[in-house]
């Protein structure tokens, strides 16, 4: 087996081992905003089992409260950006900057979802608590992602080609 043709196993198991990370990451970021909420008494928020509904086809109202599909959410946006952040670690992405790009993919990810199916509003016209709560609660998600995945995954497939950006 040559290199070349080894790179898209290791890719894949890569992709594998960050999604396993992005779920434990996701238990995490739940566990942290179930502690919080038993602090400052913020309500559940059903946004992300509204839009997986609503990208499913459904209609679900403003007070509709899908708890299992909110979970579903949940873990499947973290095993998906999970798997971006092993793709990372496996070709040198690491450590604590790849952590505060990931927290910007996975707000953003968030938003274009809740978004373009008209669930949310764009975080700038929430109150500022809720931008920070909601920031806290994804930079959670991405340090725990990770600092597993980190250590699941070794940087085999860093490359030292175009070490300058032209």
């Amino acid at each position: 087996m040559t290199a070349a043709s080894g790179r898209p196993a290791s890719l894949g198991r890569a992709a594998a081992l960050g999604a396993l990370a992005g779920v434990l990451g996701a238990g995490v970021m739940t566990a942290g905003e179930k502690a919080e909420q038993a602090l400052t008494h913020r309500p559940d928020s059903y946004i992300p089992g509204r839009t997986l509904l609503t990208l499913l086809g459904a209609h679900p109202g403003d007070q509709a409260r899908p708890f299992w599909w909110n979970h579903a959410m949940h873990y499947a946006t973290g095993a998906t950006l999970g798997a971006l952040r092993g793709l990372w670690a496996a070709t040198g992405m690491r450590g604590i900057r790849a952590d505060l790009a990931h927290t910007m993919v996975r707000l953003s990810f968030d938003q274009t979802l809740e978004n373009s199916t008209g669930v949310g509003a764009p975080p700038h016209s929430w109150p500022l608590r809720e931008q920070v709560v909601d920031t806290g609660h994804k930079a959670v998600y991405s340090l725990a992602t990770g600092l597993i995945a980190d250590r699941l995954i070794r940087p085999r497939l860093e490359s030292r080609r175009g070490v300058t950006s032209h």
